[in-house]
């Protein structure tokens, strides 16, 4: 992956309003400038166009982020072909992916896998409190993710 093209990441949740547009956004606000990155989310049960959750936003705009701008997309075959790495927040969205598009197995990574291991909570209809949590967890497991992405780019 040495070359100057942009690769795709793409995080994946249920509904795409809350884990995943928060990596989405805490991703982008770690890489460099210059990265060939282009990160996105989506939802393997996501309607197309809703806002992220108001918990989301508000826990992003703690850290200076702002999640507002996002609209959420469902998972599907062109979201899939078009990444070169897709990052789970469950085990059971990687097994939806396998099931479904058994030929991004290899590309499909639980986001945990690049900090403490397990799946990570969904926060949807909990507190502020489990909300801020959850944004903490993603942003503990961003410099494993960021290392392996320099490590495929020189690759």
């Amino acid at each position: 992956m040495t070359d100057d093209r942009v690769h795709i990441l793409t995080f994946v949740c249920t509904g795409n309003i809350c884990r995943s547009p928060m990596a989405e956004y805490l991703l982008r606000s770690v890489l460099p400038a210059h990265s060939p990155w282009h990160v996105q989310s989506a939802g393997v049960f996501a309607g197309a166009g809703m806002a992220a959750s108001r918990a989301a936003v508000d826990a992003l705009y703690e850290k200076g982020i702002d999640l507002s701008p996002h609209r959420s997309q469902p998972l599907a075959r062109e979201v899939i072909d078009a990444s070169e790495v897709i990052v789970v927040m469950t085990a059971a969205h990687r097994d939806q992916i396998m099931m479904l598009y058994p030929e991004a197995t290899e590309k499909s990574f639980l986001l945990k896998s690049f900090g403490r291991g397990g799946d990570l909570r969904d926060p949807i209809g909990l507190s502020n409190g489990i909300y801020r949590r959850v944004r903490d967890e993603i942003a503990a497991c961003l410099p494993g993710l960021v290392a392996f992405l320099a490590q495929l780019q020189t690759e």
